[in-house]
């Protein structure tokens, strides 16, 4: 059965209590992401989402990591934390051009997420899309929306992010909702539930429920039992999938990660 591409990671890779679980006892700091990106297959860099980044720190983490592993991009909050979405031009082409396309074929898609308390207006919302660049410096770009508030969750919303072939970002939390429609070639799916309690976060059996979500979007299927807002499904295609284990219990995202991708090598 033709299948695109399975990737799962977590959210950056600095954070002091990986030391220790997640990282060995003693490992410097400089080789944490030399290790992570060959724990995991996949790293959304946050750090991009609050400052500039210089393009030789693309290319270095570019060369860390290993063949076939990609980085998700985090977009500046600057692009999407404000009133009128119409005038982040500027700030998008800043984002775009500081260096990023210097990850090469480690470029993965670029995430923009936005505030929880930002809501759905048609003209603002789809002016912003038409902003956002296909490709930079000869290099394609990808683009995922993570958007918060229940006001998204309407089909004009679904053809709006159609039409631009941008991913409406799917993610499992507590406190948002959820929209599950496929509507770019890629599947970005963000996995914010896990509880410390539980070693790997969610529960052997949730990982494998995730696992099987995963593959079924991959083969380009529609997965059962997800929120969707338009019936219709789309066109039956492989797609390239990206599954983060981020936020909600933190510590547990490696081990989450590392057992997804297990279970997944595991059939």
């Amino acid at each position: 059965m033709s299948t695109g591409t399975i990737r799962a990671g977590i959210g950056g890779w600095t954070y002091e209590p990986w030391r220790g679980t997640f990282f060995p006892e003693g490992l410097a700091q400089k080789r944490e992401l030399e290790f992570a990106s060959h724990a995991v297959t996949a790293i959304e860099i946050n750090g991009t989402y609050y400052g500039t980044q210089k393009p030789a720190t693309f290319a270095g983490w570019a060369k860390t990591a290993p063949e076939g592993f990609v980085f998700a991009v985090k977009a500046s909050r600057f692009c999407t934390n404000r009133k009128i979405l119409a005038e982040a031009g500027d700030s998008i082409e800043k984002f775009v051009g500081q260096g990023i396309v210097e990850l090469g074929e480690k470029l993965g898609p670029i995430l923009w997420q936005f505030m929880a308390t930002k809501k759905f207006e048609a003209g603002d919302f789809g002016a912003f899309l038409k902003l956002l660049p296909t490709a930079h410096q000869g290099v394609s770009l990808r683009h995922a929306i993570q958007v918060r508030h229940e006001s998204f969750a309407v089909p004009e919303f679904i053809a709006m992010a159609h039409a631009a072939g941008v991913a409406i970002v799917y993610a499992d939390s507590a406190e948002y909702p959820a929209i599950a429609d496929v509507t770019g070639d890629f599947v970005y799916a963000r996995l914010e539930n896990a509880v410390e309690a539980e070693p790997t976060g969610y529960s052997p059996s949730e990982i494998d429920r995730w696992a099987g979500i995963a593959k079924s979007w991959a083969s380009g299927g529609r997965p059962d039992g997800l929120p969707y807002v338009v019936e219709d499904a789309p066109a039956k295609t492989v797609r390239d999938t990206f599954v983060f284990f981020i936020n909600g219990a933190k510590v547990r995202a490696p081990a989450g990660a590392m057992a997804f991708l297990e279970r997944l090598r595991a059939g």
